[in-house]
């Protein structure tokens, strides 16, 4: 079974033309949120008339979302704005929190809890880290580098460990 993704079939050229247009003073501004589940990432975009230079020049935005309980209007509102690595400049990522619309945080809005706990301990200067592994797959889906047939056997003898 094969995995190389649909990406590696695309013209690189045409891509690069895309990516090269002009835009004028126009900017894409994507804003990437965390779903009700706490797994996937939605994001959406909008055209402003210019660059925004600092996060207040960025507007909030709604959207509806669909929980197990219910569907609603939640609004999302912009926690840190970076460039777009994707688009490339002037475009810009805005990383959202999902707010309700009585601008409290959403039940499965996690980073707002923590921001809140972590800004009462500030002065302490906790440590606050992340883990996240990646395994690289070659074009025919097999890991890359890695033996066909499993571990590699030892090299030469094993000592046997010393007794007293």
């Amino acid at each position: 079974m094969s995995c190389i993704s649909e990406s590696s079939h695309l013209n690189k050229f045409l891509r690069h033309r895309y990516l090269n247009l002009p835009q004028g003073d126009f900017c894409l501004v994507t804003y990437v949120w965390i779903d009700s589940c706490g797994v996937d990432l939605y994001s959406k975009t909008r055209t402003m008339d210019c660059e925004p230079k600092i996060l207040a020049d960025v507007p909030e935005w709604d959207v509806g979302l669909e929980t197990e309980e219910s569907s609603s209007e939640m609004l999302l509102n912009h926690v840190r704005m970076f460039r777009d690595p994707f688009f490339l400049d002037p475009n810009k990522l805005i990383l959202c929190e999902v707010l309700k619309h009585t601008r409290e945080p959403a039940e499965w809005n996690h980073r707002n809890r923590c921001n809140t706990l972590m800004e009462k301990v500030k002065d302490l200067h906790p440590w606050f880290g992340m883990e996240q592994e990646y395994t690289l797959l070659g074009v025919d889906g097999h890991p890359y580098s890695w033996p066909r047939l499993g571990f590699p056997k030892p090299q030469g003898t094993l000592r046997k460990p010393l007794r007293n």
